[in-house]
């Protein structure tokens, strides 16, 4: 399977092609992504190709909530991200830049360290008939070249949370940076302005319960 994924350019598109189906989020009906309807499938999968070359598990075959609530909220208040430099940071499937391109924007940037999921983007963008530039690279210490910073569902570990939300602290000082969550572990405390709230519909295979509570909060500056 490791040899499937990466022989070619194009494996990673077909793998994706041939374990997800398209399908619209439930609080973004406006847009489709290639999702994985079950999780157990495509999780074994990749389970070969995460073995041999220590690749993310597939996080983005699914519309996370947090991810929806960004995306919802930006559509529905498209002068967040309307004729601006927006990054959308950890994409996963590319749903809030979609959004954000949809809502407006003059460029999206969807930021990955996952090849797959970088595919995943392309090809959700194509569907969405939306462009949006892939940029595969760990921006965290980085400098900010944006108008608007999104982040959906990064706090779901706790050293990488710690991290991500620092520089997101440090972005902040400059830009607006928006991060859905629906109050996971790691999320911070403090430092935080909610701007919007929203019931996400969820199964029990990727959360532990069928609705989450997902919020977009503002980034404050540290």
């Amino acid at each position: 399977m490791a040899d499937a994924l990466i022989g070619s350019a194009a494996a990673p598109l077909q793998f994706i092609r041939d374990h997800t189906a398209l399908l619209a989020p439930p609080l973004v009906p406006e847009i489709r992504l290639y999702q994985a309807s079950e999780i157990t499938p495509i999780w074994q999968a990749t389970e070969d190709a995460l073995d041999e070359m220590g690749l993310p598990p597939p996080f983005w075959a699914f519309a996370w909530a947090g991810g929806q609530a960004l995306a919802r909220w930006l559509l529905d208040t498209p002068e967040m991200v309307l004729g601006k430099r927006v990054l959308d940071f950890g994409s996963g499937s590319g749903l809030s830049g979609i959004a954000a391109a949809m809502a407006g924007a003059a460029q999206v940037t969807a930021n990955e360290i996952d090849h797959v999921a970088a595919a995943a983007i392309k090809l959700n963008a194509e569907v969405n008939n939306v462009g949006l530039d892939i940029l595969i690279e760990d921006l965290v210490g980085g400098s900010c070249v944006w108008d608007v910073i999104l982040a959906g569902d990064v706090c779901y570990e706790q050293q990488p949370a710690a991290r991500i939300v620092g520089w997101l602290r440090e972005m902040a000082r400059d830009v607006p940076v928006y991060l859905g969550d629906p109050n996971r572990t790691y999320l911070p405390k403090d430092g935080l302005e909610q701007v919007a709230q929203y019931s996400v519909q969820t199964t029990r295979e990727i959360e532990d319960t069928d609705v989450r509570n997902a919020r977009v909060w503002r980034v404050l500056p540290d």
